[in-house]
């Protein structure tokens, strides 16, 4: 029976980079993956395919709204989705080569199949009927999250589907109800809405994408339902018949019942950690009511040399937070002592346009009694956005009243995803609005944006 320094289970974001990590530290690494392919749902059903859509579809729709004041005339605009998901598919496996090769080069062993517990060292690993024990002096557990079902509509992938079954389909839908609005909703039904599906939205909340600055969330509302986008918002869904290609959705506002049908709905109403099947009572760990695994401020589990990273503890579900967790772990691991920013962690939501936030909503800054001043800039005052038709949305920056320092950094923009990282780094480093304003940015550019929210809460604002 080989026995290793570490084993990972789990080849996402977060276990595949710890296992690299754990290589480059020098240790005898082995990761073990339940399914064929590394890179897990990021890689395979997440992340990636659906940006890749969303960008295939993106491409589409600004050349269908933009194209002609732009000076560009396509007869007979079209599209071919076999070849999007082509595309999509390709992309997928260049990355998970792309991960293997790394895992040969830093000498990364690897074992596919699932994983469970025998003792608190030894785990084994079934492949079609196959058995295989190895041990571990160290242990970390990141096999991530899936989908959840409603009780009533469990998912065939056909008619009820989950973000994964959305992408797979072999045709949009002529018409989809996304029960829930948060961030897998919203990307995959802007997707179908730029095919040509109607998309309804029924949320129970009152707001989209509810971790949002609600300011945020209420302009970024409107901008969905300009392009076509419906919200139902306050909706519980009660039940749900299905027939062979069509689904109607019962649900209540206020009490009043009400239902919908669609060709097919995408159920959306969070996700769940991935941890059936790993036998956690034979090691004395327990997960907690909703499913997560209880760790230190090390990773660590109730079982000392069994660590737990990524959405399967608490803490928002992003590939890039599971990364830095499974860093941190194996450098823990390894004697060292890393830090972790949970509250400077970004989010992006990848639709048109994208939004993006870092640190503090202005609700959160509220129930911590701070202080703060905002300093907001609209794109539609700055030339780039100008340029490019990409004029709406804006820059909201929070700010300590009596320091200036950035406490918080919200932005609704093309490309928001990448503009955020000023603002991720101006809170890391602690730094006040007034260095922002003092930087020179390129001209023209939508960073410009940053500069002039910073210029706001520093009362010298040029352009507004």
């Amino acid at each position: 029976m080989e026995e290793y320094d570490l084993i990972v289970i789990g080849s996402g974001p977060g276990g595949y980079v710890a296992a690299i990590r754990g290589a480059q530290l020098g240790l005898k690494v082995l990761c073990i993956e339940k399914y064929p392919k590394l890179g897990g749902t990021c890689l395979n059903v997440g992340c990636i395919p659906s940006k890749a859509l969303l960008h295939s579809t993106e491409m589409l729709s600004k050349l269908k709204h933009t194209g002609s004041d732009n000076g560009i005339s396509i007869k007979d605009l079209s599209f071919d989705f076999p070849k999007m998901m082509e595309r999509k598919q390709k992309i997928i496996s260049n990355f998970n080569m792309g991960i293997t090769g790394l895992f040969r080069k830093n000498k990364v062993e690897t074992l596919f199949g699932v994983a469970s517990f025998k003792d608190k060292n030894t785990i084994s690993v079934a492949t079609e009927g196959k058995e295989t024990l190895v041990t571990g002096k160290n242990i970390i557990l990141a096999t991530g999250s899936k989908p959840t079902e409603l009780p009533f509509l469990p998912f065939d992938e056909k008619i009820v589907l989950s973000s994964t079954g959305a992408l797979s389909l072999t045709k949009p839908p002529k018409k989809l109800v996304v029960i829930g609005a948060g961030v897998i909703g919203v990307e995959l039904g802007s997707v179908f809405q730029r095919l040509g599906s109607e998309v309804i939205f029924l949320e129970f909340l009152d707001q989209i994408c509810s971790p949002l600055d609600q300011e945020l969330a209420k302009e970024f509302q409107k901008i969905l339902e300009s392009q076509g986008l419906a919200f139902s918002l306050g909706s519980k869904v009660t039940g749900a018949e299905t027939s062979q290609d069509s689904i109607q959705i019962n649900y209540e506002i206020n009490g009043e019942k009400k239902h919908i049908k669609a060709d097919a709905t995408l159920v959306c109403v969070g996700r769940r950690p991935n941890t059936a099947e790993l036998q956690l009572d034979k090691v004395n760990i327990n997960p907690d009511k909703r499913g997560f695994i209880p760790i230190n401020d090390k990773f660590q589990t109730s079982t000392p040399h069994i660590y737990a990273i990524g959405d399967i503890v608490d803490g928002p579900m992003l590939a890039h937070k599971a990364s830095e967790e499974g860093t941190a772990c194996v450098e823990i691991i390894c004697s060292q002592n890393p830090k972790i920013e949970y509250y400077n962690i970004p989010g992006v939501i990848y639709t048109h346009p994208e939004v993006a936030t870092t640190g503090l909503s202005e609700k959160e800054a509220k129930e911590k009694n701070i202080d703060y001043i905002v300093g907001k800039f609209p794109f539609k005052a700055n030339s780039r956005a100008k340029c490019v038709d990409e004029d709406i949305g804006f820059i909201k920056m929070l700010a300590e009243k009596k320091t200036g320092r950035i406490i918080g950094v919200h932005i609704i923009s093309q490309s928001a995803g990448e503009l955020i990282h000023e603002g991720v780094l101006a809170i890391h480093s602690k730094s006040s609005a007034q260095t922002i304003a003092e930087m020179s940015h390129a001209h023209p550019t939508l960073a410009e944006a940053m500069k002039e929210a910073a210029l706001v809460i520093s009362k010298k604002a040029i352009h507004i």
